[in-house]
């Protein structure tokens, strides 16, 4: 995925931008045995520059991802409720928990290890 001009896109690009690059991590997830951990970690620097820019704008606009907890793909909306846990943490508690309980691995995991870690207060979303 190329590089953007993330100041220069509205919200609903930042949102677009942000359900492609799950749809791309899903697909390096995916790869061969291990998955091509490298590309996955480029899209998560990707994904964290969207969330940041969406945080910075008035009235911390990551609330806008809450549209995404309905994409098709798992991975989407994963990082999609994470990344809304402090904007609107009960609706994200549900996607998660529904994740977790789909048992669909990885993203099953991930959401339980999240659930986990939310419990015991060693994650405190900000």
């Amino acid at each position: 995925m190329k590089a953007a001009n993330l100041k220069a896109m509205s919200v609903d690009e930042l949102v677009a931008r942000f359900a492609a690059i799950g749809v791309e991590q899903d697909d390096a997830m995916m790869r061969g045995a291990y998955g091509d951990n490298a590309r996955y970690r480029r899209l998560f620097q990707q994904m964290s520059a969207v969330e940041q820019e969406l945080k910075i704008r008035p009235r911390d606009q990551r609330r806008a991802l809450v549209a995404l907890y309905n994409h098709p793909n798992m991975q989407v909306r994963l990082m999609a409720a994470k990344l809304t846990l402090a904007v609107d943490p009960g609706a994200a508690r549900k996607i998660l928990e529904a994740i977790a309980n789909s048992r669909l691995q990885p993203q099953a995991g991930d959401a339980g290890m999240s659930l986990w870690n939310l419990d015991r207060g060693v994650f405190v979303p900000k």
